[in-house]
């Protein structure tokens, strides 16, 4: 890189994290500035999973009808706050005019190279001694409690056959000998063994500690207030705890993107989508294996430290309000398909931000009008599982290199 690269990242999400490994690995000097705690949002309550086998985006056909029947029946794990929200209106009708194959199939095969590129950087990550997360590849188990359920979703493990990602069907009989916490009235799963989970909090916690090792410096509690701009160049970021000046800025504030992009007048399309998590001791009869519990449209994970339930949608606008009646939701979808839906005592009850984009696809690329910001966000309910990717791609683009995967599906211009 010639002299060493000063380079500031803002936010201290895991996507954040992600790209100061990178950049650290590749000699440059990094300050991550974080307006609360590292790892303290989505990075943190998440369920834990490295889903690498979900191509398929949000947005594909039937979805609005499904959701619109599931909310009628109060089993929607969806909830749209009633507001006059323009923005939000405009998001979640593009979203719908994306529910179509075409995109579908567009989208997956886009999502794929970012999701296949993750794993090996995912794997080198987990290798080194110093990261301690609960991380175990044991795959992901798709529980069903309906027949028509059940048989349907060959149909999407034939799809994502095409990439390599195809389940193996688990009938009712091998379920019970494979995962004794199921209870006996499901109808079956499909095993999933791309895919792998580890403890999110704990991910966050000693990777912040190698990183600060390696000479990367954090700053917390040090919310941005505005940028320095000379030209089409950003020079600095002015903060709480003062001044900090970079060759280089990486915004990757999560879905907080708009609010930190207003000074540039930059409007991406990132919309607050809330998700909530119980976090508990294990219970006496623990799943072996993480679980997406369909019909409750929910996930279970274990860990060898604890255990989780999690999941919703919530489209409320930016607050951490712990609403109890999703939280209660977690619970009772779980004990519809386990035998101990919970663990007890209660660890944390959490809700956290994700941000979302209408067409499910994160958005990796320079600031238009700013060649020396790079922007990595809206990476919905996959940020864990694509932040090494990510990250490396960050990295190169920092770097002056040419990203080892075609980026240009994630760029900025897909909004115009």
């Amino acid at each position: 890189m010639g002299s060493k690269k000063e380079v500031i990242i803002i936010g201290g999400g895991v996507i954040g994290l992600a790209c100061a490994h990178y950049l650290i690995e590749n000699g440059a000097s990094v300050r991550i500035i974080e307006k609360e705690a590292i790892g303290d949002g989505a990075s943190h309550g998440n369920c834990g999973l490295l889903y690498f086998s979900d191509v398929i985006p949000l947005c594909s056909p039937g979805t609005v009808s499904h959701e619109i029947i599931r909310t009628l029946k109060r089993t929607s794990p969806l909830y749209i706050k009633p507001a006059w929200d323009i923005k939000r209106l405009i998001w979640l009708l593009k979203f719908a005019f994306k529910c179509n194959s075409s995109h579908m199939t567009r989208a997956a095969g886009e999502k794929y190279e970012l999701l296949h590129y993750s794993i090996s950087l995912f794997d080198t990550l987990m290798a080194l001694e110093e990261i301690n997360c609960d991380f175990e590849k044991k795959g992901l188990l798709t529980v069903f409690k309906k027949s028509k359920n059940f048989k349907n979703y060959g149909k999407t493990s034939a799809f994502l056959g095409t990439y390599g990602m195809g389940a193996k069907k688990i009938d009712k009989k091998e379920l019970q000998e494979l995962e004794p916490a199921i209870s006996d009235d499901v109808e079956g799963a499909w095993l999933n063994e791309t895919d792998w989970h580890l403890r999110p909090d704990m991910l966050m916690a000693s990777w912040r500690k190698y990183l600060s090792q390696k000479g990367v410096i954090i700053e917390e509690y040090c919310k941005v207030s505005d940028f320095e701009i000379n030209g089409n160049a950003v020079t600095g970021v002015n903060t709480a705890k003062g001044n900090f000046k970079a060759d280089a800025f990486v915004l990757a504030t999560g879905a907080w993107t708009c609010q930190t992009l207003k000074q540039l007048k930059l409007d991406l399309p990132v919309q607050p989508g809330k998700g909530y998590s119980i976090t508990m001791e294990r219970p006496g009869i623990c799943p072996l294996f993480p679980l997406i519990l369909y019909e409750s449209n929910m996930v279970a994970t274990p860990w060898k430290s604890a255990y989780r339930l999690g999941g919703t949608m919530e489209f409320s606008g930016h607050n951490d309000y712990l609403n109890p009646d999703r939280l209660s939701k977690l619970i009772s979808g779980a004990t519809a398909f386990l035998r101990e839906p919970a663990g007890y005592p209660v660890i944390e009850e959490w809700t956290g931000l994700r941000p979302m984009t209408y067409d499910d696809m994160p958005i990796i690329d320079r600031a238009p009008a700013w060649e020396n910001m790079i922007i990595a966000t809206g990476h919905g309910m996959l940020g864990l599982t694509l932040a090494t990717g990510t990250g490396k791609i960050v990295c190169d683009m920092v770097c002056g290199k040419k990203p080892e995967i075609n980026i240009a599906p994630f760029g900025i211009h897909r909004f115009s």
